[in-house]
């Protein structure tokens, strides 16, 4: 793979929990030479972790996922968000890709007709 990559915080935790759909992510996070990752989309991972699992699993967690470059947020970055019709992490994570001209690897929904988003649809449960 060769062009820039976000996961959104929801494809991490598939990755991570190994679940039925870590496949469809694991292409963009296994390669951390382009793999770019939202400081947001720590914090939501590694809350979510914290309060889950604890404190050990919640560091590995992070760890695994500095093997991308993280991307702090900024003024122009906080700017650029707000001109997304989404909520607050969303709009941040997908400036984010964008503005590192990236794709973003999801399964939530308000994504998916935006340009430059790799789109997996969540199966309905029964």
């Amino acid at each position: 793979m060769s062009t820039a990559n976000v996961v959104d915080s929801s494809g991490w935790l598939e990755y991570l929990t190994d679940s039925d759909r870590a496949p469809l992510f694991a292409p963009a996070i296994e390669d951390a030479e382009n793999l770019l990752v939202p400081v947001i989309s720590l914090y939501e991972v590694f809350k979510k972790v914290l309060r889950e699992r604890g404190e050990n699993d919640a560091l590995q967690v992070a760890s695994i996922m500095q093997s991308g470059r993280l991307i702090d947020l900024d003024g122009a970055l906080a700017l650029e968000a707000a001109r997304h019709p989404l909520p607050l992490a969303d709009s941040l994570i997908y400036a984010t890709a964008r503005h590192h001209d990236a794709t973003l690897w999801t399964q939530d929904e308000h994504f998916k007709d935006l340009p430059h988003v790799r789109y997996f649809p969540r199966q309905p449960t029964a």
